[in-house]
């Protein structure tokens, strides 16, 4: 006898069960449409996901061709320099990664330690893994070694302050640089006037640390090595007034650059803050028309105290940039996601080293990169 019975797929779950069991169900419109959705749903989900696996995928390739790009010279020393972070923050958190069975409240915990040990800060590690949580779940990933590139993706996204500006190396610039006593400050000018010479600029630099005599000192030694022109006062002399002598320098000389260094007293002084307003008010009045920087120098390995005084000195002075200093000696790196995270401040120098090249252009990127390598 002819079998007229019609056989077709299952248009529901409760259908596909009937037919293994060779049980005749007739699923109703409701239920089926229902099932169409679910399905349609599903085939979304898995279209945004490859999406986004895509990005991810050709995001990678850029950041690979980015740092191809790079001199490698460059990229290693900042690799080397940051030894310290990445074998005590990056691999305790690579412990966490390999070591967890299961992505849970015990797993989130021991991330949120890390990165809060590591110096990241309270506020920046909550906003990380609340988005890391938010890719978790959205993505449905049940391996913690998942995670490990999520969490990557989130400290760049967490560290993102748009592209930082270097436009007082084009333009004609005065470039006021400011921190405590012991942070580099001094150094760092003197390594910037190399640098911008080395670029066939016209520097001209200002002694205006008149507290220190071996700031002052220190300066003139960075002028006869780089052969930049170094403008001085008495020891103890009203620093606005060194500013004022260095603008007029400047004006006469037809210089591209004026860096001035100054005082670096306790940064919670009251008369120090007063002092920077002053100079401020003297850089406006004699020079109007300069592009102006005011970077703040700091002591990575300060943690969050640098932090602290990224704060204060932004209370009084209209910061435009962050230098971190002697990042090469610290294991908590993580200062850095810290202080762009919370303060919208873009870090645009770092030093990794005591020499002038040791002096870098700081590349979120590349930091990111160079501490996950």
């Amino acid at each position: 006898m002819e079998n007229n019975t019609t056989t077709h797929a299952p248009r529901t779950a409760a259908e596909a069960v009937a037919m293994m069991k060779g049980i005749a169900y007739e699923p109703t419109k409701e239920e089926i449409r229902a099932a169409e959705l679910e399905e349609e749903r599903r085939k979304a989900q898995r279209a945004k996901e490859r999406e986004e696996e895509e990005k991810r995928r050709l995001e990678e390739e850029q950041r690979a061709l980015e740092a191809a790009a790079r001199p490698t010279g460059l990229f290693d020393k900042l690799k080397d320099g940051l030894a310290k972070t990445r074998d005590n923050f990056v691999g305790n958190l690579e412990s966490v990664f390999s070591g967890a069975s299961s992505i849970d409240d015990d797993f989130y915990e021991e991330l949120e330690e890390i990165l809060i040990m590591g110096d990241v800060g309270v506020k920046a590690t909550e906003e990380i893994l609340d988005g890391l949580r938010e890719q978790v779940k959205e993505q449905r990933i049940k391996d913690p070694m998942e995670c490990r590139q999520l969490l990557i993706d989130q400290i760049r996204k967490q560290m993102d302050v748009g592209q930082a500006e270097y436009a007082f190396e084009q333009e004609r610039s005065v470039v006021l640089m400011i921190g405590v006593n012991g942070v580099g400050k001094t150094t760092s000018v003197g390594k910037m006037a190399a640098k911008l010479k080395a670029m066939d600029k016209k520097v001209l630099m200002a002694a205006a640390d008149t507290f220190r005599a071996a700031a002052t000192e220190q300066l003139k030694e960075w002028s006869n090595r780089s052969g930049v022109e170094i403008i001085c006062g008495a020891e103890g002399a009203d620093p606005a007034s060194v500013v004022y002598d260095a603008l007029s320098a400047a004006r006469a000389r037809n210089a591209d650059v004026l860096l001035c260094d100054t005082a670096g007293r306790l940064h919670n002084k009251k008369n120090l803050m007063e002092e920077l307003k002053k100079i401020d008010r003297v850089i406006e009045r004699e020079m109007p028309g300069a592009h102006r920087e005011n970077l703040v120098v700091l002591d990575a390995t300060t943690g969050q105290n640098a932090l602290s005084q990224a704060r204060e000195f932004a209370s009084v002075s209209d910061l435009t940039g962050i230098i971190l200093t002697k990042m090469d000696g610290t294991a908590k790196g993580g200062i850095v996601i810290a202080i762009q995270s919370e303060l919208g401040i873009p870090v645009k120098y770092i030093g990794v080293g005591e020499k002038i090249e040791d002096l870098q252009k700081f590349d979120a990127d590349a930091f990111v990169q160079a501490i996950f390598a």
